[in-house]
């Protein structure tokens, strides 16, 4: 399975926030906007933990997750040319795997950005 494609340019993050819709879960907030440019085929994911949930090492863990759960939902549920910011929240560290899981796959419903797999 190939790699997600990833967002990481500060632009690119603020470009999501600013003009994309947003779901909040207790595990996560997920981002998601369409891109303008032509001829897209793959989503696009950016991942990122902010002081409020904790030091580094709690940080690195939360994006870690985050991680786990895009690989195993978007490949085959993303919507394609679109892009997509998760955010970690406090109850990202805490949350069962599987109940984080199944927090990425109802914000991507919630947004429309929902894709049967094929």
């Amino acid at each position: 399975m190939p790699a997600l494609a990833r967002l990481k340019r500060r632009s690119e993050f603020l470009r999501v926030a600013g003009k994309g819709r947003k779901w909040v879960t207790p595990g996560l907030i997920l981002q998601a906007m369409p891109r303008a440019e032509e001829n897209i085929s793959e989503p696009r994911i950016g991942f990122t933990a902010s002081r409020a949930v904790g030091i580094a090492v709690a940080r690195n863990r939360a994006r870690r997750r985050l991680r786990a759960a895009a690989e195993a939902v978007l490949p085959s549920h993303a919507m394609p040319g679109r892009d997509y910011v998760m955010i970690a929240r406090a109850g990202t560290l805490t949350r069962p795997y599987a109940e984080l899981v199944g927090d990425l796959e109802s914000a991507l419903r919630r947004l429309g950005a929902w894709r049967e797999a094929s």
